[in-house]
């Protein structure tokens, strides 16, 4: 074995190790801390003894019922939904747009934090919003409608919201997962022997990229399951989803709704859990049936109104959403805006002149946040990705699952147990114990997203810079760091986002003292001043937008007068 080998399988365990004790067991010990709680011990506040009290208290909560079902109705609608829609998109428009017109085309979707998207949508959908506004010459209201159009009791504002983030996801991530796939051949084969598009996607391809994306959508399904900050500002309030009522049980004067609270982060687990087993069970009928299909032949071209359908309703969600953000910078500038007009009658900087109110406080906090821990996950990553190299090993199946860990488990499953834990070692409430725990769920991001253009790097590169005598070391930092300078920065730039939007992490380990503009725009969310609400969800959306533009520009700076490297960073 060479040095070199054995320094890489050293540095290799070493981030494994560190991965491990900074993701996995955090979380196990979140989960067992809540669980211990959710059966009725918890000494802090005098319970000791094993129970099932409090479950019995959860399950006789006003509105415990409603709750389960619009978490079940919200969840598994937007995921189902979005699925379809993004299916739907890729089989009508492949091969008629490239692939870097899409990606610039779904970053502004990717960027923009989830609550920020949720107040811009809460502004468009709201009865004195701008639908109903541009819709009162028609159908002749005078003054705002008495509609529910947000927080409505059935959660189709929380359905919209969460499709208008998922949906670029998904397509990014089928995107993605057709560039391992020869589409093209098998499209022209499929339209030879006379099936549709629809039906060549259907029967064909969709059956090779499922397989690459499952993945992707349990991550996304578990989200959807237990949305906290979306949840707040467009789902219903009362009852509300499940992941929000156990909120307002962990934050109650009375702490005995401790116990009920843990039990229901339980139960909110067992829906995700029950939730994965059911995409698994639709995975295998799927199989069965689709076997059968093909196995039964048949042409059709019955697919595609459904392929033109799903596009034209993509069209308009993705129209929403841009909407969405721009109203937000509107109304952080208007002054006057009367009803129906649908621009604001008189502009004011008001909101901006007076960052001493919190928003300037919120903005470093959020930034400093961002920037530590985007810097650490990069670091874990760069060093995992380049140990592996070293040690010339492939990434392992248990590897990848640890990976996907912290997306897979419902944050407020854990992130209660695992505050209680870090209250009794007085570690809580610091910038810190903040930065720890929102890497819990940059780091993943990050890594998903560098290591696929690390792998693609021509082995050629590194190889000819060792031959002349270059050490490892130094064929990192000068060959391999500078041309993957794109999809570093790009990593970097989604680390910042998914910091940026973090909710859950920063109210429950920040016990509440450290502001940022996620906690401040939800809670801001409610209150009947859209200007200075305005002004914290632009700037929760600007700082991912700032990176994402940082991104772009500062490699077409660097490489500007360098030739024959590719964008993804091969030569």
């Amino acid at each position: 074995m060479s040095l070199a080998t054995a320094e890489g399988r050293g540095l290799r365990a070493l981030v494994l190790v560190i991965v491990a004790a900074g993701l996995v067991l955090p979380i196990v010990a979140g989960l067992w801390q809540t669980a211990r709680a959710g059966f009725g011990i918890l000494p802090a506040i005098g319970a000791g003894e094993i129970s099932l009290a409090p479950l019995r208290t959860l399950a006789d909560l006003p509105g415990f019922d409603t709750a389960l079902r619009l978490t079940l109705v919200t969840g598994l609608g937007a995921t189902v939904l979005s699925i379809a829609l993004a299916v739907g998109v890729c089989a009508a428009m492949h091969g008629r747009m490239s692939p870097r017109a899409s990606g610039r085309l779904l970053t502004p979707f990717l960027a923009a934090p989830h609550a920020a998207i949720a107040i811009g949508l809460a502004f468009l959908l709201s009865p004195s919003g701008w639908i109903a506004r541009a819709l009162a010459p028609l159908m002749g209201w005078d003054r705002p409608p008495m509609l529910v159009s947000v927080n409505d009791p059935d959660g189709g504002a929380l359905i919209l919201g969460l499709m208008v983030k998922e949906v670029p996801f998904l397509l990014l991530v089928i995107l993605s997962a057709l560039s391992q796939i020869p589409v093209r051949q098998h499209l022209a084969a499929g339209r030879s022997l006379g099936y549709g598009r629809g039906i060549v996607w259907i029967k064909v391809i969709m059956p090779q990229v499922w397989p690459l994306i499952r993945l992707p959508v349990m991550v996304m399904l578990a989200y959807a399951l237990s949305v906290v900050d979306m949840a707040l500002i467009l789902g219903p309030s009362n009852p509300p989803t499940l992941a929000v009522l156990l909120l307002r049980l962990f934050s109650a004067p009375d702490i005995a709704l401790l116990l009920p609270a843990s039990a229901g982060a339980l139960v909110q687990a067992g829906l995700v859990a029950l939730a994965f087993g059911l995409l698994v069970a639709v995975e295998r009928a799927g199989r069965a049936i689709g076997r059968w299909w093909v196995r039964r032949g048949g042409r059709g071209l019955s697919a595609e109104p459904g392929l033109w359908l799903a596009t034209t309703l993509s069209a308009v969600l993705f129209a929403a959403g841009a909407l969405a953000m721009l109203s937000l910078l509107l109304w952080s500038l208007a002054w006057r805006w009367p009803w129906p007009r649908l621009s604001p009658e008189s502009w004011s900087l008001r909101a901006w002149s007076t960052p001493g109110s919190g928003w300037a406080e919120a903005l470093a906090n959020t930034a400093l946040l961002a920037a530590a821990t985007t810097a650490l996950s990069l670091a874990l990553a760069i060093a995992w990705l380049e140990g592996e190299d070293r040690a010339r090993r492939g990434r392992a199946g248990w590897a990848e699952a640890l990976i996907y860990l912290p997306l897979l488990v419902p944050q407020i499953g854990f992130l209660f147990g695992l505050n209680v834990l870090f209250l009794r070692l007085d570690l809580s409430g610091g910038f810190l114990t903040v930065i720890w725990a929102q890497a819990l769920f940059v780091f993943p991001y990050v890594m998903i997203a560098l290591s696929d253009p690390w792998r693609a790097l021509d082995p050629r590169l590194p190889r000819a810079a060792a031959s002349l005598g270059a050490g490892p070391w130094r064929r990192l930092f000068t060959i391999k760091l500078p041309v993957l300078l794109t999809p570093i920065l790009t990593a970097a730039a989604i680390g910042i986002a998914v910091s940026v939007a973090q909710y859950l992490p920063t109210l429950f380990m920040g016990a509440g003292r450290i502001a940022t503009l996620t906690t401040e725009a939800v809670t801001l969310s409610s209150s009947s001043d859209r200007r200075v609400t305005g002004v914290y969800a632009t700037l929760q959306a600007g700082l991912p937008f700032a990176a994402y533009g940082a991104a772009f520009l500062i490699p077409a700076l660097v490489h500007r007068n360098r030739k024959g490297l590719h964008p993804g960073g091969t030569a």
